[in-house]
């Protein structure tokens, strides 16, 4: 029988309509998300997903699986809240987020609080470098930001929460063309390359072989949206998880196959004095996560 963290991916890959995309959710490599469903697929006798290149779409009794899914892993979820913690964990937390996860992480706190009321939470927003530094020197406990590829620095340990992919953003009256076509063609508003995310749209850009006619560049992701709202242009950037783009009436978001992903984690020194603490603080964010 499947664990349920065997479940929770299995929701992750409904959720996110690829093995890539659900790896950075529930912090496994692809590689072990294809072999949790292989084994799912096994178990259930039937195949669970359909590919189509690197995406994959649900089978209709994979579909007809899902309601029973959810409803096995909630119970879980409930019956280990209805534990009783030995010791209610207690103290002052200083947390850090970048501006796009701060409300996630409020959540994850609020809820928190309600089941340990002596615990206090301090929440901040910065970017990411400053995020770290303070994470590093000792003055947050943790921060949410976003992880640059390569091995992480000695002094701290990332756990995955999620995957935000690279989109085209365009107004909404700009015409149907390809993507390398539309930044040929319209002023390119840049996220600051000095950041991390804009290193990710230089890389992107590459990956298209176009160079846009820059506009400007802005280190706020959503005064870059406001510009291309306002139809001055248009931009690389990452689907912010809660941003609601694509409902936006003035906005398009056109998706860029192969692009890659910016991946939002937690970052927390190695030996941190509220381990505890932070590792509930991940299990919250992780469940508020789930479809």
């Amino acid at each position: 029988m499947s664990s349920i963290r065997v479940l929770r991916t299995f929701l992750a890959v409904a959720a996110e309509g690829s093995f890539a995309a659900a790896a950075h959710r529930v912090a496994l490599t692809q590689a072990a998300v294809g072999q949790q469903m292989r084994t799912l697929e096994a178990e259930f006798r039937r195949p669970l997903f359909q590919r189509q290149g690197k995406s994959v779409v649900l089978s209709d009794e994979a579909r007809a699986l899902l309601p029973g899914v959810r409803r096995l892993v909630s119970q879980y979820d409930q019956l280990v809240a209805s534990v009783p913690t030995p010791e209610p964990m207690a103290g002052t937390v200083h947390l850090g987020a970048i501006v796009s996860a701060v409300r996630p992480l409020i959540q994850t706190t609020v809820a928190l609080k309600a089941r340990h009321p002596k615990l206090d939470f301090h929440v901040s927003a910065a970017k990411s470098v400053e995020l770290l530094a303070r994470v590093a020197g000792g003055e947050l406990d943790a921060a949410v930001a976003v992880r640059e590829l390569g091995p992480a620095p000695a002094d701290l340990v990332w756990t995955a929460l999620y995957a935000e992919p690279m989109v085209l953003l365009t107004g909404r009256a700009v015409e149907d063309a390809t993507p390398r076509l539309l930044l040929q063609r319209h002023p390119f508003i840049r996220f600051d390359r000095t950041q991390h995310t804009g290193q990710l749209v230089e890389r992107t850009l590459r990956k298209l072989r176009v160079r846009p006619q820059e506009l400007m560049e802005l280190n706020a992701i959503e005064s870059v949206v406001d510009l291309v709202r306002s139809g001055l242009g248009v931009s690389i950037l990452p689907l912010l998880r809660d941003a609601r783009w694509q409902a936006d009436p003035r906005l398009r978001v056109i998706e860029l196959p192969g692009a890659e992903a910016r991946t939002i984690a937690l970052a927390q020194r190695r030996e941190p004095s509220n381990a505890a603490v932070v590792a509930a603080v991940v299990k919250e964010f992780h469940a508020r996560l789930a479809p």
